[in-house]
């Protein structure tokens, strides 16, 4: 992959779900496809400075949807999530109410 890592994590995930995570000190972004558990690791912790403990991923597919004017149908992207544990003591401000 490339050596930025901002290239890696695109965007935090916000849901009711990913925000009881954060009780369990565990995090959630959409990250590249491309991207794998070692990457996604590095690009996390150049980021936010943080340590983190374990890296899980789950590939998404696209929701197919139906267009109300004509009888086609379209379909959302595939979407890769990781879901980041932290080590104790660590935490992303970004989720925090500040």
């Amino acid at each position: 992959m490339s050596s930025d890592p901002r290239s890696v994590i695109l965007r935090p995930v916000v849901s009711e779900k990913s925000y009881a995570l954060l009780d369990h000190n565990v995090y959630t972004f959409v990250v590249s496809p491309k991207a794998n558990k070692i990457e996604i690791r590095q690009a996390i912790e150049a980021i936010f400075n943080v340590q983190v403990e374990a890296v899980r991923t789950l590939n998404r597919q696209g929701k197919r949807k139906r267009s109300r004017r004509q009888a086609t149908f379209g379909k959302r992207p595939d979407t890769k999530r990781a879901m980041v544990t932290l080590r104790e003591g660590h935490s992303i401000p970004l989720f925090e109410g500040s």
